[in-house]
């Protein structure tokens, strides 16, 4: 079976641009999707890292508090306020290494995000497929590493500040008495969804889009000969003129007519011309001529 591409490149020039142009505004569209998404997985990224909810308590657990990446938070004992402890400007303050490392991770996550949001204005100065690739790569990189932050943090779940609210039973990778929490599994989700977008990069860097069958591209510059618009009104105006000469009649030469009264001063019978014309020969010689 013949690719789409093929076999539209032996249609009606009008049937082939028509599909290109409409190949083209999908490819913006979608285009435009990956940004809004790339946008809204920067959000997402952002809530993930400065919420302390990646887990919590129940009603069976033993204490009440909730824990993030770099905060742990628990009720104090008059059991009125929520007192959290660990800062970003001190990594001693952070419960557990396994903690500090899935704070890295993450954290490394939102920069390059940022990194990627950056790059989109490059759009205007720079080649798309160029942007497209450096975009999917920095989001690439971004889901590894949210991927190792989800991956890192319940290693920490056997450190003493959570079994005092998990009970004895929590351990690596286990919760006790304590469950994960929506902004773990937001994690989790986000890890797909930069995957995907980073997928999504790849596939609009790469994608080529023919404007033109091989027969019509010319040696000029990649920009001339992917203006179809161009190209299409000059064959279309070649052809019409081409449709208009071949209407046209050949044209009639018809020769000066002179003043029949004016001759040449040779024309005159003389003493020494044995034979010239008459005038009544000329008259009807001009007559002859005219149509």
């Amino acid at each position: 079976m013949q690719p789409k591409l093929d076999y539209m490149s032996e249609t009606d020039p009008r049937e082939r641009d028509t599909y290109q142009s409409q190949q083209l505004k999908n490819s913006k569209a979608v285009g435009v999707l990956w940004g809004v998404f790339t946008v809204c997985f920067a959000i997402i990224n952002v809530v993930i890292f400065v919420q302390p909810h990646w887990l919590g308590d129940t009603q069976q657990s033993k204490g009440t508090g909730h824990f993030g990446l770099w905060q742990a938070c628990r009720l104090v004992q008059d059991g009125q306020d929520v007192f959290c402890e660990g800062r970003l400007d001190d990594f001693n303050t952070i419960t557990s290494s396994a903690f500090r490392a899935a704070t890295v991770f993450v954290g490394l996550s939102v920069i390059t995000i940022m990194l990627c949001i950056s790059c989109m204005l490059l759009f205007f100065f720079f080649n798309s497929s160029t942007i497209f690739h450096v975009c999917g790569w920095m989001q690439l990189f971004c889901s590894i590493c949210m991927l190792v932050g989800v991956l890192t943090f319940p290693a920490g779940w056997d450190s003493e500040v959570v079994k005092e609210v998990c009970g004895s039973e929590a351990k690596d990778y286990s919760p006790g008495q304590c469950e994960v929490r929506w902004a773990y599994i937001l994690a989790i989700i986000g890890v797909c969804d930069c995957t995907v977008l980073a997928i999504l990069a790849f596939v609009l860097g790469t994608r080529y889009v023919r404007l033109l069958p091989d027969q019509y591209v010319s040696n000029s510059s990649p920009k001339q000969a992917g203006d179809t618009s161009i190209n299409y009104i000059s064959e279309r105006h070649s052809l019409t003129s081409q449709k208009s000469n071949n209407n046209l009649q050949p044209p009639m030469l018809v020769p000066p007519i002179c003043d029949p009264e004016r001759f040449s001063e040779f024309s005159h019978r003389t003493g020494h011309s044995k034979s010239s014309w008459s005038r009544d020969d000329f008259e009807s010689s001009i007559n002859n001529y005219r149509l």
